[in-house]
């Protein structure tokens, strides 16, 4: 597994790096995002460790430009600790948010599982799912297909949306699709859901303040509707 650190400290780049090579990852590093950019684009990577604060052009903006030619799972780090910055973070594409300071031990950690949870397939009873309102959930390709254009999500928002079409009309709380997304061990606040649910619905509704496809159910979760745009 090929992984990107992108760091513009070099205390922690090297520190992390030592810890994930010493798991058996192979990682490269960066300290502004041109560089990053540059390096992605010329080199498969499995995996990226995005600085919020960089010299030049932001984490943020690194983050977005990558989630334009890419699902590849990026985890932040940041100095920010604000719920409202945690949400940002995860509703420009990223896939887990870590704030400093931190344990080394715990980014390896947070790497492995992102890596398991994007890597495993959200619907696993069927390779590809057509539904009525014109989605198509293809789990070999990975992809999402809308009216035959297809439509890029995120590994977070593919995990999301597969779980949510798996079972139509079923209801899912933020906390049972936080569990499905993040694990057991997650300990921040389930309304990150609802930034990828946003993210989502401008990416597959027609209107996305007015879905058909991912429906609200008022003071509980979400569902998925299946008979949207008959």
């Amino acid at each position: 597994m090929r992984i990107l650190l992108v760091d513009d400290e070099k205390k922690i780049t090297t520190v992390l790096k030592a810890y994930l090579q010493q798991e058996g990852f192979q990682v490269s590093t960066a300290v502004n995002g041109l560089i990053a950019l540059t390096m992605f684009k010329e080199n498969p990577f499995d995996l990226l460790i995005l600085d919020l604060m960089l010299p030049g052009m932001s984490g943020t903006e690194i983050c977005t430009e990558i989630r334009k030619i890419s699902s590849v799972p990026i985890i932040i780090l940041t100095a920010k600790i604000e719920e409202e910055d945690r949400i940002q973070g995860l509703s420009i594409g990223a896939d887990d948010y870590i704030t400093k300071p931190f344990s080394p031990r715990e980014v390896v950690a947070r790497v492995r599982a992102v890596l398991r949870r994007t890597s495993s397939d959200t619907a696993p009873l069927a390779d590809v799912v057509a539904y009525d309102n014109g989605l198509t959930i293809d789990n070999i390709q990975h992809e999402i297909r809308l009216h035959n254009q297809e439509v890029s999500l995120t590994p977070t928002e593919f995990k999301i949306l597969g779980a949510l079409a798996k079972h139509p009309g079923r209801v899912y709380s933020r906390g049972q699709l936080v569990e499905i997304v993040q694990g057991h061990n997650f300990d921040g606040d389930d309304r990150v859901i609802d930034a990828h649910i946003k993210k989502i619905r401008q990416k597959i509704e027609t209107t996305s303040s007015d879905p058909k496809i991912i429906m609200t159910v008022y003071g509980i979760g979400y569902k998925f509707n299946p008979n949207s745009g008959e």
